[in-house]
């Protein structure tokens, strides 16, 4: 053959082969999210440590961020192939940014704001600039999509580097917040740009179950945080007796519990969600990217409650304990409810769900009022998550209705007949 009729050699694509629907989380990814397992616990021991308003503001503000970069950082790796090497090594130097951002966490609104600040402007913007650049063989509508994101992280990056030299705590605050509204309303905006317009539904044609999958994960991240605490906790102690290992017990089923209201239909829910749905980018965008902020919040929130419980499992149940407990666990169930409702193809708000919220509040009021040792206080908040659990379980894997019935109580089956009637009435109109 001449050179001259020689076919001319092509580079291998930078993105992931999405055939059938499934791209498989790789080893890159799970490598990287090593480094959020430690930012997780840095948040947890900072807010642990620094309980107040002042400090759960400050350490949403740090969630915040270091959810936004995790995220985005998983929506690029969902498009590109992180077996190549190019994306490989921007995914590397992404980990080492957000590292540096980690190791500030306990000093970000102290000494070590610039570095804060600055791992995760280089973390957001590095990453997506890179990406832009990588994008132009791709195809230009790729490309344009990842500058535009870059051009809303340029936007918000001098705000970030601002507040990281104000003295004054409450100013950082302030700066920060700004910067991260600019960042949180890109996606919901889809990006506007001048000269570069805005994005489009087709320009978020991702692997719906991969996205499932490594919010799945971070799940796991989070719920880990609070087994890692429970058992650091009791190995420390200089006593470790039969109450101790029962405020343990009791910390442990919190979060079994946890995972399982999640995984035992959430996850499965939001996966066939978006498979194979035609608008799968705005759909991930709402279910993982924003519903799933308050479920994760909520699980660290939940491992410093877990703290304080095994500090003072045997004194009454003081009002810090009272307020992390309460409010972590309401976050959490609401934060679950809303997922999965969308996630549900009729959009019904749990019921089970929405009880079990208004159980913890009165839990938490009656244990604002009167003494209750701690590991009993905790001890009624996960029998209220068992309660949640039994109820969507019975409701959902069936025969629940004709298990009443059997004992002689005929209404539940019934009401469920007329309720399915309904039901199909409407999805029939």
């Amino acid at each position: 053959m001449s050179a001259d009729t020689a076919a001319t050699p092509t580079r291998p694509s930078l993105l992931r082969n999405h055939g059938g629907g499934h791209a498989p989380v790789s080893y890159l990814e799970l490598f990287f999210d090593l480094v959020f397992v430690f930012a997780i616990t840095q948040l947890s021991h900072t807010l642990h440590h620094h309980l107040g308003w002042h400090g759960l503001l400050e350490g949403v503000v740090m969630f915040l961020a270091v959810w936004w970069g995790w995220i985005y950082t998983t929506w690029v790796t969902n498009w590109a192939n992180p077996n190549r090497l190019p994306v490989r090594l921007i995914l590397l130097a992404v980990m080492l940014c957000s590292l540096l951002l980690a190791v500030a966490i306990p000093g970000a609104f102290g000494d070590k704001g610039l570095l804060f600040a600055g791992g995760y402007v280089a973390l957001q913007l590095g990453r997506s600039t890179a990406m832009a650049v990588l994008f132009r063989r791709e195809g230009s509508a790729r490309m344009r999509n990842m500058a535009r994101i870059a051009a809303w992280f340029a936007a918000s990056a001098p705000l970030w580097l601002v507040g990281a030299l104000a003295d004054d705590p409450n100013h950082r605050i302030a700066w920060w917040l700004a910067a991260l509204a600019i960042e949180y309303a890109g996606p919901m905006l889809m990006f506007p740009v001048p000269g570069l317009g805005k994005s489009k539904g087709s320009d978020w044609d991702i692997s719906g179950s991969h996205m499932a999958e490594r919010c799945s994960l971070f799940i796991i991240i989070a719920l880990g945080e609070g087994i890692v605490v429970t058992g650091s906790s009791v190995a420390g102690a200089e006593l470790v007796d039969g109450g101790l290992l029962g405020a343990l017990g009791v910390a442990f089923a919190g979060s079994a519990l946890m995972w399982w209201l999640y995984f035992d239909l959430g996850a499965e829910r939001g996966a066939q969600l978006i498979s194979g749905n035609a608008d799968v980018g705005r759909l991930a965008r709402n279910a993982y990217t924003y519903l799933h902020m308050p479920i994760v919040l909520a699980i660290i929130i939940c491992a410093v409650g877990d703290a304080l419980l095994l500090e003072h499992w045997d004194e009454p149940a003081g009002r810090d304990l009272v307020l992390v407990q309460t409010g972590g666990l309401v976050l959490f169930i609401g934060g679950l409810a809303a997922f999965k409702r969308f996630a549900n193809t009729i959009r019904n708000f749990p019921l089970s769900h929405g009880v079990a919220m208004i159980l913890f509040a009165l839990l938490g009021a009656a244990a604002w009022f009167t003494p209750i040792r701690s590991v009993e206080f905790a001890g009624w908040g996960v029998a209220i998550l068992l309660l949640t659990a039994v109820w969507e379980w019975v409701s959902y894997h069936g025969g629940w209705a004709e298990r009443m019935e059997a004992i002689g109580i005929p209404y539940p089956k019934r009401a469920y007949e007329r309720f399915e009637a309904r039901r199909a009435k409407r999805d029939g109109d």
